[in-house]
């Protein structure tokens, strides 16, 4: 999923309407609690934030799968991408237990948070879908910062550049050698592609592009 490494990081979609700023709103509270629960504990950040991230791909492929069965239509590649998306997301989480180590309380806020995500993302991708890729947009944003932020501490020496994980050395392609800094690279350049493919699928809603125009291509 890093096949574009050189994707702006800074990127961010100025909200176009209610939907869009009731989006970035919901991201930020959300961030509000994310910041104050995990301050800089950016491992442990990841693992819980990466078990939530992995829902919006598995839902959206499950709901577009579903509406080109009843509009039998080719769905454009969405499905493919999206369920892409969740498997990608999946990885980052099995990548960052390895390395954080999460305790048994956060396991279980892992068990809660997603299932209060998972129905409440389901219900907002049924009923407001470009809604639900925008929200997806700006926590991908967010996902971004947050890499940039745990990337620094490890240049900085106040996080231990430990040796990256098997797991990642081979999802990845990365050397023998690789170590944490490499993974967060390589997650970050994943999490900016699923910000420009989900702000590219809100906007194909919102008929500001063309849907037949890959979103998964969108720069």
């Amino acid at each position: 999923m890093t096949d574009t490494p050189h994707r702006p990081l800074d990127r961010h979609k100025t909200p176009e309407g209610l939907s869009d700023r009731v989006a970035l709103g919901v991201v930020k509270f959300m961030r509000v609690f994310a910041d104050a629960f995990f301050s800089r504990r950016y491992g442990h950040r990841a693992v819980v934030l990466e078990t939530v991230a992995a829902v919006p791909g598995m839902v959206g492929g499950l709901l577009q799968h579903l509406k080109a069965l009843r509009h039998i239509r080719e769905d454009q590649g969405w499905i493919r991408e999206l369920l892409d998306e969740a498997e990608n997301e999946r990885m980052h989480l099995m990548t960052f237990i390895h390395i954080a180590q999460p305790s048994l309380f956060e396991r279980g806020l892992i068990m809660v948070g997603q299932a209060i995500f998972f129905n409440a993302y389901f219900f907002l991708y049924l009923l407001f879908p470009k809604t639900a890729h925008r929200v997806v947009g700006y926590l991908e944003e967010e996902a971004v910062v947050s890499y940039t932020a745990y990337l620094a501490e490890v240049d900085a020496g106040r996080v231990e550049n430990v040796p990256a994980p098997q797991i990642a050395i081979d999802y990845w392609h990365l050397p023998e050698t690789a170590r944490l800094r490499d993974v967060i690279i390589a997650v970050r350049a994943d999490e900016a592609r699923h910000r420009d493919v989900n702000h590219g699928f809100a906007d194909a809603l919102a008929g500001r592009a063309k849907p037949s125009t890959a979103p998964h291509a969108a720069e």
